[in-house]
């Protein structure tokens, strides 16, 4: 894996910022070695103001009653190829998800997509041990969600997230999204509220994001549940505070 220098990361503007001309995002293309023992990447810097367009109603409405960021986020987004999803779409959901974290103060700001070639039996939900082999012989920066095909475990789920709690420790901050999710922006914005408050919990409150099942209407954090995002995240280090320069 080849990284960027400080000074290039540095220059990565938010996703959910007013000036889309410096939108940056990272991006690894890999492949998956027969052995599944190690994988290799070849990183370039993409620059992409048109991918990260079109977002849906209910995440301008959550931009238009976002608070001043205090903290800011840093995800990687591993693609599998073969899987359905795109580049632009990946974007696009990211960057809506992110505006309804927005209103808990939470910018963000940066992106690194990953590609990743995988056999087909790697393309769907279907074990913990699949996630965990693709999480363990794959390593990258965490919180991290992973866009694949379809969901095939029983019972199927279109979406999963596993915080530091779960019984599953490798998957420790990680999100799951299958190409068929409903709702995939609200859908994603939860799981990432989970992880980030490392909690399971969910709320009977209408409108909340927390509420068990998704719809275009939960959209709303309490200011609690908000303060239990960015405590939780900071203290695990999935959030840092944002510099004076944050806008």
């Amino acid at each position: 894996m080849q990284y960027w220098p400080d000074d290039v990361l540095e220059t990565a503007e938010a996703l959910n910022g007013n000036r889309q001309d410096q939108e940056l995002t990272m991006k690894a293309s890999l492949h998956w070695p027969s052995t599944l023992a190690a994988c290799f990447a070849a990183a370039l810097l993409l620059c992409s103001a048109a991918a990260l367009q079109a977002a849906p109603r209910q995440a301008h409405a959550a931009a238009r009653k976002s608070a001043p960021p205090t903290h800011v986020l840093h995800l990687t987004a591993v693609k599998l190829e073969d899987s359905g999803w795109t580049d632009q779409r990946v974007l696009s959901i990211l960057r809506s998800a992110g505006r309804i974290l927005a209103r808990c103060g939470v910018k963000l700001e940066r992106v690194e997509l990953v590609s990743l070639a995988v056999p087909p039996s790697y393309l769907d939900l279907a074990t913990p041990e699949t996630q965990r082999t693709l999480a363990r012989d794959y390593s990258v920066a965490r919180p991290a969600v992973y866009f694949v095909h379809e969901a095939r475990s029983s019972p199927a789920s279109e979406t999963e997230a596993f915080g530091r709690g779960n019984s599953q420790p490798a998957l420790a901050d990680t999100v799951w999204i299958t190409l068929a999710a409903r709702n995939p922006v609200i859908a994603l914005a939860h799981e990432l509220a989970h992880v980030l408050m490392d909690s399971a919990e969910h709320s009977e409150e209408p409108g909340n994001l927390m509420r068990d099942r998704t719809a275009p209407k939960n959209t709303t954090l309490t200011p609690a549940q908000c303060a239990r995002l960015r405590d939780t995240a900071t203290r695990n280090g999935l959030l840092k505070k944002a510099s004076s320069k944050t806008s």
